[in-house]
């Protein structure tokens, strides 16, 4: 098993309807569905094979009355969860909730100073049997965060977590930042459009065929919201909704055959899909990311 601290390591998402949500990605994805509740608390495992991929639950009662919405939040391992909670607050950002026992293992949930949410663990009890592969298909293959300013909230990370840029052949070089975590890229970051009112982290999960997963997001009661787009790389992305309002991606081949596709060397966007906007310009050498 590969090392995973500094990675994301685990995948959860806040729902209010859990069956609902279950059905949906089972479908969308090809995960299997295993319920994980005690009596004290409900939880359903998504499975990939025969190891746990990502864990459902119920929006939190406040959460609701504050707001909150239905969201996916990505777990990174730490071998201190209290430790790294003082110095996220030293470094400027907030602390959600505070360093806890959970199902899952000792979690925080924390803010970047910007305002993008995400989560710590410590002796993870799901997710360490992941690999350190980015394409297994029913996996996270891409972490991708739209910031306030890009620029300025990396340092936050690479001291925190220890990641580092992963450069590319890139232009504007402003635009998107790839970083690594363990030597391995495995996600960009990129700022925001002023109109976007909170800096966010987006998950691409892994599919065999984009074309007959956008179909199975429309049947399922998703939309989606960008895409399918072809990126540099030959991979497929799809911006999404479920059926709650959760914001996803999706990423993997796209098997159509005699349709018209993009050029593979200079990509354009200007979208927005749920609170989430972009636009600009990437152009890159093909290269797998």
């Amino acid at each position: 098993m590969v090392d995973q601290l500094g990675r994301f390591a685990w995948y959860e998402l806040l729902t209010t309807n859990m069956s609902a949500a279950a059905a949906f990605y089972g479908k969308v994805i090809g995960w299997a569905v295993e319920d994980a509740s005690t009596p004290e608390f409900a939880y359903t495992l998504l499975t990939a094979g025969d190891a746990p991929a990502v864990g459902l639950m119920h929006l939190p009662e406040e959460g609701l009355r504050l707001g909150a919405r239905p969201r996916w939040v990505g777990y990174i391992a730490v071998d201190d969860v209290d430790a790294k909670a003082v110095q996220i607050r030293r470094r400027g950002g907030a602390i959600l909730v505070t360093p806890t026992a959970s199902n899952i293992g000792r979690i925080s949930v924390v803010a970047d100073p910007q305002g993008a949410t995400f989560a710590l663990v410590s002796g993870l009890t799901y997710g360490q049997r992941q690999s350190s592969g980015l394409d297994e298909p029913g996996r996270v293959g891409w972490h991708e965060l739209l910031a306030e300013d890009r620029n300025k909230i990396f340092p936050f990370y690479g001291e925190l977590l220890g990641w580092q840029k992963a450069h590319a052949e890139t232009g504007p070089a402003d635009l998107y930042e790839l970083f690594s975590a363990a030597g391995q890229t495995i996600g960009g970051m990129l700022t925001k459009l002023p109109s976007v009112s909170q800096p966010c982290w987006l998950y691409y999960f892994n599919v065999d065929d984009i074309g007959a997963a956008a179909k199975r997001v429309d049947a399922g009661g998703g939309r989606v919201l960008q895409g399918p787009i072809e990126l540099p790389d030959g991979c497929w992305i799809l911006r999404c909704a479920d059926p709650q309002g959760a914001l996803f991606a999706l990423q993997g081949a796209w098997d159509q055959k005699g349709t018209e596709r993009p050029s593979a060397s200079e990509l354009n966007w200007s979208a927005r899909w749920g609170d989430v906007a972009s636009q600009g310009k990437l152009i890159l050498r093909k290269t797998k990311r």
